[in-house]
């Protein structure tokens, strides 16, 4: 039979994966770095080398006129070589070969361009793969940070057997297995598509490139900027929805503020109302850390919830301050569910209650199919003593 783990060695193993994730970013970050630096010096050398290719072209679609020139009066002179001189005819035969050999050397020189300008887009391509998948990497690390350094600070202050600890690790696991296919499927939906969307794009370059239609593949080029444009925009936004580093900054409240503006800007058929009341900002008194961090959470999820579950068009959300409790009402005219029926891998909703039972609050859920969801959250509002504080 095992030993039990006691609570000095759970303490020393939750560190010790501490240690180990954050060497890990730091590495993942490392090569994300080096991938972009390259990248961008190869875009650099793409750009170069696609200048020199067009200037090659112009210069041998210059030269071939003059050789064609230079063949119809070589042809004029061996025709009436009794009107000419032999030097005449001397000099219109080496002045076509001298044409025709620098003719071919400036077309050696543009298909030695043409190869390198092909290996450098493959080069790229395979750059934004390694970023991408870095990028995907340093997310999950940043989600399994998350949980080792706030969920497990706070349990810990709230369990005292090992048993419950391993018990609420399996939870958090699981937790941190959801978060990952929510990410990665932002990022799937996201700039994965942007990505892939980009290099069909340039293929379509190297396409109108190689027909001659210039033109054509510079609206390509303006096309792709956007799309980068684009998938830097979500990026960023995932980011951002990880951990907004606003919160440690500024506060709860406009954190919030900042987190809806976002959301409204990405779902502009959405309408989002925030009604704070009696709210912590403006120079007042900041709420305790965990109570901030909770309490956007909370949120957050319930946004999430009724915008991507719910199909959602008018989300209300009300954060209210009175006495001794924190009141969270989010209400949304969504496609409503049972709440009777349990659903598999429905952790969104089990995560918030527990958020919530850990603050010793109530969650209370109402919803009925085709009528929308309301979430109504009561949290008594403790010092770090555990003592209620009076407005």
């Amino acid at each position: 039979m095992s030993r039990p783990i006691n609570e000095k060695s759970l303490n020393k193993i939750i560190k010790n994966m501490i240690n180990v994730v954050e060497n890990s970013k730091d590495e993942i970050f490392y090569i994300s770095e080096e991938a972009r630096k390259e990248y961008e010096h190869l875009l650099v050398e793409l750009e170069e080398t696609k200048e020199k290719v067009a200037k090659y072209i112009k210069e041998g679609d210059q030269l071939e006129q003059k050789v064609r020139y230079s063949r119809r009066r070589l042809s004029e002179v061996s025709r009436h070589f009794d009107k000419y001189s032999e030097r005449d005819i001397r000099e219109a035969y080496e002045q076509t070969h001298a044409m025709q050999m620098q003719l071919a050397v400036l077309q050696q020189k543009e298909k030695q361009l043409r190869k390198r300008r092909d290996e450098l887009e493959r080069r790229l391509i395979t750059l934004d793969e390694t970023i991408e998948r870095a990028s995907r990497l340093g997310s999950k690390i940043a989600v399994v940070l998350n949980y080792l350094y706030d969920d497990f600070k706070q349990v810990n202050d709230i369990l005292t057997d090992a048993k419950e600890k391993q018990e609420f690790g399996l939870k958090i696991i699981e937790a941190q297995e959801d978060e990952r296919k929510k990410i990665s499927r932002e990022i799937h939906d996201g700039p994965a598509q942007m990505l892939a969307n980009i290099l069909l794009h340039s293929e379509l370059i190297e396409r109108s490139y190689r027909k001659g239609s210039i033109d054509r593949a510079l609206e390509e080029i303006k096309n792709i900027r956007e799309m980068v444009r684009s998938s830097l925009y979500e990026v960023r936004r995932i980011i951002y929805d990880l951990r907004p580093m606003a919160l440690d900054d500024l506060g709860l409240i406009p954190t919030l503020n900042k987190y809806i503006a976002n959301l409204q800007a990405y779902h502009d058929d959405i309408n989002i109302e925030f009604l704070p009341i009696g709210a912590k900002n403006k120079g007042e008194k900041r709420l305790y850390q965990n109570y901030e961090i909770a309490l956007f959470r909370l949120i957050q999820e319930a946004l999430q919830n009724a915008i991507r579950h719910a199909g959602a068009k008018v989300i209300k959300v009300k954060l209210e301050f009175i006495k001794n409790n924190i009141n969270v009402v989010v209400i949304d005219d969504g496609k409503g569910f049972d709440p009777s029926t349990k659903k598999e891998g429905s952790f969104g909703l089990i995560s918030m209650k527990e958020r919530v039972e850990m603050l010793e609050g109530t969650f209370v859920i109402n919803s009925k199919i085709g009528k929308g969801t309301s979430i109504h959250i009561k949290i008594p509002y403790r010092d770090k003593y555990g003592k209620n504080l009076s407005k």
